[in-house]
């Protein structure tokens, strides 16, 4: 049975080239939940500013349910894909609503960093530490 948890292969990473590849590896298996991550991601895109003051009106125009986009938009916004603004935010323009967030892709860089750090690290309390971890599990 295919899992629905976020598949983040280095060959799946490696093939992405469009919108629709990153939407099979970000909710795989559930079609709605694909359908309704490109309009977000679409109409966010193309809205004036990239800003929205609300997702609710997307319900009506493709035809899902305010449950799968509550859903859909929580778990984009855990990734740190899109992020709420609240009207005292000035950069906004005191608008409240949402926008992209850069979160996501800070994550993935920092993800890579660390993994590399963490490779070339060899010093001898490095090593005692790393051989102390098997007795954790």
């Amino acid at each position: 049975m295919a899992s629905a948890k976020v598949d983040i292969s280095y060959n799946k990473i490696s093939r992405i080239c469009t919108l629709d590849d990153l939407t099979v590896i970000l909710f795989p298996i559930n079609k709605l939940h694909q359908k309704v991550f490109l309009a977000i991601f679409i109409e966010l895109k193309y809205a004036s500013d990239q800003f929205l003051p609300s997702f609710f009106p997307l319900c009506e125009k493709y035809g899902f349910t305010p449950r799968t986009l509550e859903t859909v938009r929580s778990k984009m916004r855990r990734m740190g894909i899109i992020d709420h603004v609240c009207r005292f935010n000035r950069s906004c323009g005191y608008r409240e609503g949402w926008v992209f967030s850069n979160r996501f892709s800070r994550a993935l860089v920092l993800l890579s960093k660390t993994t590399e750090n963490m490779r070339r690290k060899k010093d001898d309390l490095q090593k005692r530490k790393d051989y102390d971890l098997f007795s954790y599990f």
